[in-house]
C-alpha cells in the first residue's frame, strides 16, 4: 500500500509578506512534489493564502476585521490560489482538485466518511487535492493556525504516514529564537514528551512562538492515526526532497510512539467540538483511566454546559483535569436529574430510562 503525505503550507510561505501569492515558491514545491510522487507516494496539500490573495486582487493594504469581509476576500482569493497550484503542477502533467472543508463537515459522522471517500477517490485518480478551510461560509474559524488543525484532521482522514508542516521557521526550539538567538533547535521529540507544550510557548500568546502552539496541537491530533509530524522551513532549498531522502537537520520530527486509535475514536477526539463537561469522582476516574469502562451516572458529581444526546463531552476529574472525551447518551436536562444516583435508584424514581451508561466505552477516548 502506497504511503501518503499531507503537506501543510502556511500563509507566510504561500504569499509575499502577506500580500499576493508567491508563485516562485509554489512552483518550487510542485517540482519537489513531482519527485516525491515518482517515489510511489501520495501527496495531499493543505494550503493557506486565500484571504491574502483576495486582498491583493482588490488592492487592499489593511486586513478587514469583519467576518463577512474576510469571507468575501476568501472567495475572491481562493480562485487565484487554486489556479496558481493548477498551473504549477500542469508543467509536470499532474492534475489538481480543490476541496474546501469546515469543522461542521467533519463534525458529522456521515459527512466525515463522505469526505474520506472523496479524498480516497481523488488519490485513486492520481490527483493532488488542494485543501483549504471553507472560509467563505464558516463564521468562527477565520483565525491564525486553523489550517494546522485542518491538516491534522486530513492526516486522520487519509491515514497519512507523515504530516509535513512547512513554516517560516526551522522547527521547534527550546526557547523563543527571536528572543534568544542561541536557542537550541529540537531535532526529534515524542508527542508524549511533557516538555513539548512548554517548548511551544505560553498559551496566552495569540501567535505563540511563531505559531508553534497550533502546530504542536496538530501533531498530537495527527498522532491519533499514527502519523508522524515534521515541522520544517519551507523556504529552504529542496526541503521536501531532503525530507524524502531522510537527511539530517530537516527541522523537528515529532514521533507518535504507535499511538493510533480506531477511526471512530479519532473522529470523536479530533473532529468534534465539545458541547459540555462532566466532572467525575475518584472512583469513576479510576475505572475510566485504568479499566477502560463506561461512565455511569453515579460517578458524575456535576455537569457544565447545555448539550443534546449524541454531543461530545469532556470528562474531567474533580480537580478539573481532562481525562477523556465521549458521546453522551443523555441531554443536559435529563442528566441533571440522574447524576450521582445508582441504576437501582434511577429505575425506582423514573422507571424506564434511556441507557444505564452516560458515555459508553466504545464512544469514549482517553485524553
Amino acid at each position: 500500500m502506497k504511503e501518503t503525505w499531507v503537506i501543510k503550507i502556511g500563509s507566510s510561505l504561500v504569499t509575499k509578506s502577506g500580500s499576493g501569492l508567491n508563485v516562485k515558491n509554489i512552483r518550487s514545491w510542485a517540482a519537489q512534489i513531482d519527485e516525491i510522487i515518482s517515489n510511489n507516494i501520495n501527496v495531499i496539500i493543505v494550503s493557506s493564502g486565500a484571504i491574502a490573495e483576495g486582498m491583493n486582487r482588490l488592492g487592499l493594504v489593511k486586513r478587514p476585521s469583519s467576518s463577512s469581509q474576510l469571507q468575501a476576500l476568501a472567495a475572491i482569493g481562493q480562485m487565484g490560489l487554486v489556479k496558481a497550484y493548477e498551473v504549477a503542477f500542469k508543467k509536470f502533467n499532474i492534475l489538481t482538485a480543490q476541496m474546501l472543508l469546515t469543522h461542521e463537515d467533519l463534525g458529522s459522522r456521515k459527512r466525515y466518511l463522505n469526505a474520506r471517500n472523496t479524498l480516497s477517490n481523488l488519490i485513486k485518480y492520481k490527483t493532488i487535492p488542494i485543501i483549504n478551510e471553507n472560509d467563505t461560509i464558516s463564521t468562527d474559524e477565520i483565525k491564525f493556525g486553523d489550517n494546522d488543525t485542518l491538516a491534522s484532521l486530513v492526516a486522520n482522514l487519509s491515514e497519512a504516514k507523515y504530516l509535513v508542516i512547512l513554516t517560516d521557521q526551522d522547527g521547534l526550539y527550546k526557547e523563543d529564537p527571536k528572543k534568544n538567538k542561541s536557542s537550541e533547535l529540537i531535532n526529534s521529540i515524542s508527542v508524549t514528551d511533557k516538555n513539548l507544550q512548554k517548548y511551544a510557548g505560553p498559551s496566552n500568546s495569540s501567535l505563540g512562538r511563531g505559531g508553534m502552539i497550533t502546530k504542536i496541537s496538530a501533531a498530537k491530533k495527527a498522532a491519533k492515526s499514527n502519523t508522524k509530524t515534521i515541522i520544517s522551513n519551507g523556504t529552504r532549498k529542496n526541503i521536501l526532497i531532503k525530507i524524502l531522502k531522510k537527511e539530517n537537520n530537516i527541522g523537528t520530527i515529532i514521533s507518535n510512539k504507535n499511538s493510533a486509535v480506531k477511526s471512530k475514536k479519532q473522529w470523536i477526539a479530533n473532529s468534534l467540538k465539545a458541547k459540555g463537561k462532566l466532572y467525575v469522582d475518584f472512583g469513576a476516574k479510576k475505572v475510566i483511566k485504568k479499566s477502560g469502562k463506561s461512565l455511569l451516572p453515579i460517578g458524575i458529581k456535576s455537569i457544565e454546559g447545555s448539550f443534546q444526546k449524541g454531543d461530545m463531552l469532556i470528562i474531567c476529574s474533580s480537580d478539573k483535569i481532562e481525562i477523556a472525551r465521549g458521546l453522551t447518551n443523555y441531554d443536559s436536562k435529563q442528566l441533571k436529574n440522574i447524576i450521582g444516583k445508582s441504576t437501582s435508584e434511577i429505575k425506582k424514581e423514573f422507571g424506564v430510562f434511556d441507557s444505564e451508561v452516560v458515555i459508553h466505552r466504545d464512544n469514549m477516548i482517553l485524553s
